[in-house]
């Protein structure tokens, strides 16, 4: 009976694992060691590790521990996050441990160092900028661009009232909140600021057992079709997580996300960053130890300051001057998050 409900668990772990295009790199490569690491693992350990690949992330299943230093031809977390999740995976190093994994930051629930957790839903793939394309041109095609990977930004336009009312300062971080967040549409905030006390939140519109910020439950406006088609992308949303020194993004949905923020680009860069995040990546979005080289009148860009301690994030739609949209009003879903100033 305990053999054909382990077999059982097994039979339903491999039928989840990701098509991969060529026999030499498909997941048929890959079962040996998969194989050789689940009888490793308990079967108490086999179910959330099937919990965790059937529901794709959407609930926040427990560590999946095995013993480190075992002598294995890939580390077990790359293993699975390859059969899993990213068939293209080589290396430790392309992965960040989420928040909410007992390995992260070093934590061991299983008896410190003595063991890892391989839970593929428990890591990210980190972004990371690259070289971005040519300035957006109606002339060369009447259809938008591909959507870049790390245009630089030109800085919203807006009526200065409205950031100011949006603003916080360090009054908020003696309340024990390090964040508050504003959600826009096109120029329009929806709903009240949403203080944010623990060390992460999800943001979401439809998320299992998902507890955070829910835009879906967001009085609805008289949206545009724009608004309705974008939120309809917005799934399971984001995490957005306070690290040491650091805020950090990842993209929990089946779309992309667009970020920018005043510490994202590289030192001595003239303008902000957007940066495309794909799907199960990560971003250190807001570093606050690059924050007090931008000097305390504000970042001067386009129409007005721009808040320093402050993160936006668009929900599948890109802007600046590689895009149709010039500024972040110009996109129909979008997050603003208003960082609390350091005491």
């Amino acid at each position: 009976m305990f053999r054909s409900r382990r077999a059982a668990l097994l039979r339903r772990l491999w039928r989840q694992r990701c098509p991969t295009p060529g026999p030499e790199e498909g997941p048929g490569a890959l079962k040996p060691a998969a194989h050789a690491l689940f009888k490793k693992l308990k079967d108490e350990e086999l179910e959330l590790l099937l919990q965790a690949v059937e529901s794709r992330g959407a609930w926040e299943s427990g560590c999946v521990w095995v013993p480190r230093g075992a002598k294995q031809a890939l580390p077990p977390q790359v293993l699975l996050c390859r059969l899993f999740r990213w068939p293209d995976l080589r290396q430790p190093h392309e992965l960040k441990h989420l928040c909410y994994c007992q390995s992260a930051g070093g934590r061991g629930g299983c008896g410190d160092a003595a063991a890892l957790c391989c839970n593929p839903h428990h890591f990210s793939r980190l972004a990371a900028p690259e070289t971005p394309p040519p300035p957006y041109s109606k002339s060369i095609s009447p259809s938008w661009p591909t959507e870049p990977k790390s245009p630089q930004l030109l800085e919203i336009s807006c009526n200065h009232a409205e950031w100011r009312d949006t603003s916080i300062s360090r009054s908020a971080a003696r309340d024990g909140c390090w964040c508050k967040l504003a959600y826009w549409e096109h120029r329009t905030r929806v709903g009240r600021l949403y203080a944010v006390h623990e060390a992460s939140v999800n943001v979401f519109s439809e998320l299992p057992r998902g507890s955070g910020f829910c835009l879906g439950q967001l009085p609805a406006v008289h949206r545009s079709r724009a608004v309705r088609r974008a939120r309809g992308k917005i799934g399971r949303g984001l995490l957005l997580s306070r690290e040491l020194s650091a805020v950090w993004a990842y993209n929990r949905s089946e779309h992309p996300i667009f970020v920018s923020s005043p510490t994202l680009g590289p030192p001595g860069a003239h303008g902000l960053t957007v940066l495309k995040v794909l799907p199960g990546y990560s971003v250190k979005v807001f570093d606050y130890e690059r924050v007090g080289g931008i000097g305390a009148g504000g970042w001067q860009r386009g129409d007005g300051p721009c808040d320093p301690h402050s993160v936006r994030i668009s929900f599948g739609k890109g802007w600046g001057p590689c895009y149709s949209r010039q500024f972040i009003t110009s996109c129909p879903c979008w997050l603003e998050v208003l960082l609390a100033q350091p005491r």
